[in-house]
């Protein structure tokens, strides 16, 4: 018999590893506080006790962002994952998109019967997932990321058991995610197989031809592996021929799952889609750019049509989220650092505006209202003025109108594409915005200008959705008067970004 002789490899993990990972670590220490406290807390005090645990969890999270903002990049666990200040930047993003998101839900929970404990602990557990998402510089750890972050929403989606349309979006997006994430492993193998690592820095490093063969950049294992790269990190984005699922997703889901998720969804897998191919595989732009440009055209232009025909709220928001990502794809495709940070900053501003529009869906749905219909507006200026008002901003902004926050998003977008030689998808962008102006004007028609079909009660915003409100509605009007400060922080994270692949 041959023995077998089994050779190990220390593995040396520091206090700096866990540093670099400790607003993920707070994230997660509140998941198992949140199975805690569903055993023992009273039935009475659950919903209580669990959402002011969960804004706990996520402010002390956010203050220890704040701390590595300030404390540098640092690379941990082998090079795996990143502190640096990119992935500090869409942290900062997901965690206050989680603390709207448990604003939103307490009404909606007790509406709903929900098990507080379970679905807090599951939000907060895809909340880790996005984190380790945005910070991941190796392939084995943002694919352990994604499904970390998609097993959570999986089951978000389908959390209403009583209702066949949630259990319906739930299977839905289990199914064809499973597909996508295949195609994104298999492109991952692929392009590890053409370059011999999957750490993001070495592989770029390879790509410019240090330590790899010249003839890497051209093996045909790299181009079919990028291409399916992109059809992964396309479906996790809703990009146009990649998006079916969404609408029905967002759709069947409860409401505080498709405001947390048509955010930070979006914002986790652009900001690993950002880093694998604008910088990790900068060195092959030729090889992944066209593609890139044939999908940001075709997203913009369908997401936009088909939203003109909807009469349901979260399908709206759904196809509107799909042509935002569209826009995105434009600044990506500009492959500068003005793009790249236009990108940061549109995540900034799209977390207000966006989840700010599901507050109208929530709000009504708690006061027992079919929050989702836009029939069901009508005359809603009369009866909440407030709620009107609020939701009548956000569309605004969505449309891209000054002077709030939306505009100067796409303006960066757009401007950013043109200084890069790319006209020709500023111009789309433009011109498929003012088709979106029909349908985000026909929601404020309906809620100011048409009177009501049947008698209905005001009925009063509960205290947690006030605060959303309040926050939402500061972000999108005060991120477009004074986009300064907030614009520079997205300035200095791409710079981080670009320091740690030895850019200048």
């Amino acid at each position: 018999m041959i023995p077998l002789i089994v050779t190990t490899i220390p593995i040396h993990v520091t206090a700096a590893d866990y540093g670099a990972v400790l607003p993920e670590l707070v994230v997660a220490a509140g998941v198992l506080l949140m199975l805690i406290l569903d055993v023992f807390v009273p039935r009475a005090q659950r919903l209580q006790v669990t959402t002011a645990t969960s804004l706990l969890v996520i402010l002390l999270s956010f203050a220890a962002t704040l701390h590595l903002w300030t404390a540098g990049s640092a690379s941990a666990f082998y090079g795996t994952m990143t502190s640096d200040r990119f992935a500090v930047f869409f942290d900062a993003i997901i965690l206050l998109a989680a603390a709207l998101a448990v604003l939103l839900s307490p009404s909606y929970i007790a509406v709903s019967e929900f098990d507080p404990g379970e679905f807090y602990a599951l939000l907060l557990a895809s909340a880790v997932g996005m984190m380790l998402m945005a910070g991941g510089t190796s392939f084995m750890l943002l694919f352990l990321a994604l499904e970390l972050l998609s097993l959570s929403l999986y089951i978000l989606s389908g959390f209403e058991r009583s209702r066949p349309r949630s259990q319906e979006a739930g299977f839905k997006y289990f199914l064809l995610s499973s597909f996508a994430s295949s195609f994104l492993l298999y492109g991952m193998a692929l392009v590890y197989g053409a370059t011999g690592s999957t750490q993001l820095r070495v592989i770029n490093f390879c790509l410019h031809g240090l330590g790899c063969a010249s003839t890497v950049a051209s093996s045909p294992l790299l181009f079919v592996g990028i291409g399916l790269m992109v059809v992964g990190f396309a479906f996790k984005v809703s990009i146009v021929p990649f998006h079916m699922w969404t609408p029905d997703v967002y759709e069947g889901a409860p409401t505080p799952v498709t405001a947390f998720m048509s955010v930070t969804t979006k914002a986790a897998v652009f900001a690993a889609f950002v880093r694998v191919f604008n910088f990790s595989l900068s060195g092959v732009e030729s090889h992944w750019y066209g593609l890139i440009w044939a999908l940001a055209i075709a997203t913009m232009i369908v997401g936009n049509v088909l939203a003109l025909t909807q009469t349901n709220m979260k399908r709206l928001l759904a196809y509107s989220g799909i042509a935002h990502a569209g826009y995105i794809l434009v600044a990506m495709a500009a492959n500068t650092p003005a793009g790249i940070t236009a990108i940061a900053f549109y995540f900034l501003v799209y977390t207000f505006m966006n989840i700010g529009a599901f507050i109208i869906v929530s709000v009504l749905e708690s006061q027992g209202e079919t929050g989702d219909e836009i029939s069901t507006y009508r005359g809603l200026w009369q009866r909440n003025p407030e709620l009107a008002g609020a939701t009548a901003v956000f569309m605004f902004s969505l449309a891209g109108f000054p002077p709030t926050a939306g505009f100067f998003a796409k303006y960066l977008a757009f401007s950013a594409a043109v200084q890069a030689g790319h006209t020709e998808l500023a111009i789309v962008g433009v011109l498929t915005s003012l088709i979106s102006i029909f349908y985000y004007l026909r929601v404020v028609v309906v809620m100011f200008m048409q009177p009501e079909g049947a008698e209905k009660q005001g009925g009063l915003i509960p205290a947690a959705a006030q605060w959303a409100i309040g926050a939402t509605l500061a972000g999108t009007i005060g991120l477009g008067i004074i986009p300064t400060g907030f614009f520079n922080y997205a300035t200095q994270s791409v710079d981080a970004m670009r320091a740690v692949f030895g850019l200048p």
